[in-house]
């Protein structure tokens, strides 16, 4: 039986002679510890942890999909969210809980793989060198998987620790969990190790949710700024307000923030630069890539909230300096219509619209939806049908899109 020595244990690596206790935690992100700077940490009362908040992710993903390449493992910890995750290509299959070590002696960050894997492992006690054998009183459960020297992956006899820091750099698990992810890999599969506090995800359903965690471990400030570059990421960062995320940011508790369905838009067989955002039942698309893709002058009156084009006029909404319009706007501006098709959302020009195209204009397509054009933006737009000019009340948006810019 061999007998394994868990990097929780500090008397252990000093008995073998072979290390020398390490630094304290990192002050900031990019300064977090590899396994190569902290090998040894000094052990401090499990008290002195924060308690997990997000209680939605301690249950285990669901089997893996008959289509998952199982082949193509990977492993990534996120130490901030507390939370082991096995993927399969780009797939997440698996979802664990974790305890890893405390803020004074974090588990170090970095890439490293499955360096060897053990079944019935054996503890040394450091205080006296006694070998505690596998059993109920084994610290290490009835798993382990090594993944630098005394660092690794192991079970645990105090299930109540997980979801905790806790160790003196080992990865806690639950036991049928550790168990169950012992049986899913290989020796040689790639294990990530990272400390993330915003983490954004988009779901099967399309849906973009965020988490924010707590900072456990002292080494990551992030500013409202920093949550909206993730969030820009996904094309989302318009439809949560800067309060919101200031809102979150001050209760880092690791619950779930649903912002809403986005899909690559495609007009008329041509790829936008933004996505099209379904929040709460409603369709949001952006205005200045249709306008853009039918090569429809768009104007904006900020004081009416009201997006003008030589075709209509339809409500606007700025979100964060990116323009949108809803589904019946996109109708009534630019003649466009759609839907989500197999995981995009496709516009299409309007039948009726192609058949105008190939007919000569008359006065009455001068007037949006057949009213009176009323607002001195439109009433210039559809006299014109030409370059709309800005004046000082009126931002008109001109179909040039080096003067065009989208946040």
């Amino acid at each position: 039986m061999l007998r394994n020595i868990c990097a929780s244990v500090l008397g252990s690596l000093i008995l073998a002679g072979s290390f020398t206790p390490g630094a304290m935690a990192a002050t900031a992100a990019n300064e977090a510890p590899t396994f190569a700077d902290v090998m040894v940490q000094q052990k401090v009362p499990d008290t002195a942890t924060p308690k997990m908040e997000n209680k939605k992710q301690e249950k285990a993903a669901p089997a893996a999909p008959a289509a998952a390449n199982m082949e193509d493992l990977r492993i990534s910890i996120n130490l901030a969210a507390r939370s082991l995750a096995v993927f399969a290509g780009a797939e997440k299959i698996r979802l664990y809980p974790i305890g890893p070590g405390t803020a004074y002696t974090p588990t170090p960050t970095g890439y490293y793989k499955i360096r060897s894997k053990d079944v019935n492992p054996s503890w040394i006690n450091p205080e006296n060198g006694d070998v505690i054998p596998s059993g109920p009183s084994c610290p290490l459960g009835y798993r382990w998987m090594e993944l630098q020297g005394n660092y690794g992956i192991h079970g645990t006899n105090k299930p109540d620790s997980i979801g905790h820091y806790v160790s003196n750099g080992c990865i806690r698990m639950l036991e049928s969990d550790v168990e169950a992810l012992f049986d899913l890999v290989k020796i040689g599969t790639p294990v990530e190790i990272t400390y993330n506090r915003v983490v954004v995800e988009k779901l099967a359903d399309n849906n973009v949710v965020y988490y924010i965690y707590p900072d456990g471990y002292g080494w990551q400030n992030i500013s409202v700024a920093d949550v909206n570059k993730w969030l820009a990421g996904y094309g989302v960062s318009g439809f949560v307000s800067n309060d919101e995320i200031e809102a979150k940011i001050n209760a880092s508790d690791g619950e779930p923030t649903y912002v809403g369905q986005v899909y690559p838009l495609f007009v008329n067989g041509v790829k936008m630069k933004n996505k099209a955002v379904i929040k709460n039942g409603v369709t949001y698309l952006p205005a200045i890539d249709l306008a853009e893709a039918t090569h429809i002058d768009l104007g904006w009156n900020n004081k009416t909230q009201k997006l003008i084009s030589t075709v209509g006029v339809a409500d606007g909404f700025d979100k964060k300096d990116v323009l949108y319009c809803k589904l019946d706007g996109a109708a009534a501006l630019f003649k466009l219509t759609g839907q989500v098709e197999n995981g995009s959302f496709i516009l299409k020009n309007m039948p009726q619209a192609v058949e105008n195209k190939q007919q000569p204009a008359d006065n009455k397509a001068e007037k949006p939806a057949g009213k009176v054009v009323t607002d001195p933006v439109a009433q210039e737009m559809s006299q014109n049908k030409k370059a709309v000019q800005a004046d000082s009340k009126n931002q008109v948006i001109k179909q040039d899109s080096k003067k065009q810019t989208t946040k």
